[in-house]
């Protein structure tokens, strides 16, 4: 790998969602050395690893009913209600870095859950999110991840319809509009991010500036699964790496004009160190 240009994204990296939350675990430990978060504070490994070493303690709900007087870190992707409970009965302090974007999508849907709306949210199954969202129905909505999904359901004239902050723009969208076209009405609410969906315009432009892509994110990420694939469908020779071990030189060329670009869950550094690992291979 000779002669490579190598060009860092300026819009990947962090939402700020997660540098809020990442700040705030940095913070704590720093204060007193140790922090219980529930779940990973972000799809990414490499990230997890580093705050693990300066004392983050990841546990998952079964961990967190057995807790008893400390802090824990609720993550941006937010919480059920019973998380909550869970805290006041096992005295938990619980420090909410939940996204802004996200509480307010819960605090809508829970308002149209007490209305007794047909709520119906377009999200990933089991993601962290969407539990959150789920807990505000007392999990009575029903969650889809596409419209052939959908439509298996036996649907009412009246839809009360959410997003999961992260999904596309444009499918969510077409959603409302298929629906609408087959005589439903659809009380659509717009609640996606758009620090998050715009990345995928900004990404197709970025990817076809290069001869070649290197998109960096954790393989836990529902965002970067996706932005990876916006990525490679504008330009074809894009690799998708979760650590700079996983470069391949046989991937480049020389002179090869590279971009390195990443999801909202991969921190600015580690695209940096993949920067400097290209540079290095390059000499």
């Amino acid at each position: 790998m000779r002669n490579l240009q190598v060009t860092i994204d300026s819009n990947s990296g962090f939402c700020f969602g997660v540098v809020y939350a990442i700040q705030m675990a940095e913070d704590l430990l720093e204060e007193q050395g140790y922090l219980y978060c529930l779940g990973d504070i972000v799809h990414n490994d490499v990230e997890v690893e580093r705050l693990q070493k300066r004392g983050l303690r990841i546990i998952d709900h079964a961990q967190l009913r057995e807790l008893r007087d400390e802090a824990v870190l609720i993550r941006a992707h937010g919480e059920p209600p019973a998380t909550y409970h869970v805290a006041l009965q096992n005295n938990l302090t619980l420090i909410d870095a939940s996204c802004p974007v996200v509480l307010k999508l819960q605090n809508r849907i829970k308002t149209s859950y007490d209305k007794d709306e047909r709520i119906f949210i377009y999200g990933k199954h089991g993601h962290a999110e969407v539990m959150g969202l789920l807990g505000q129905t007392s999990n009575k909505a029903v969650v889809f991840e596409n419209l052939d999904e959908l439509m298996q359901h036996e649907l009412p004239p009246k839809i009360t319809l959410y997003s999961q902050t992260t999904k596309s723009t444009n499918s969510f969208y077409n959603i409302k509009d298929t629906l609408e076209q087959k005589g439903y009405e659809v009380d659509a609410n717009d609640t996606i991010c758009r620090q998050v969906s715009n990345r995928d315009k900004d990404l197709r432009k970025f990817a076809a500036q290069f001869d070649k892509i290197i998109f960096v994110s954790g393989t836990k990420s529902s965002n970067g699964k996706v932005l990876y694939q916006v990525c490679k469908d504008t330009n074809p020779a894009t690799y998708f790496v979760s650590k700079v071990e996983e470069i391949q030189p046989e991937w480049f060329a020389d002179g090869d004009k590279v971009g390195i670009c990443g999801a909202t869950s991969t921190p600015m550094w580690l695209m940096e160190k993949v920067r400097d690992t290209l540079l290095k291979e390059a000499v």
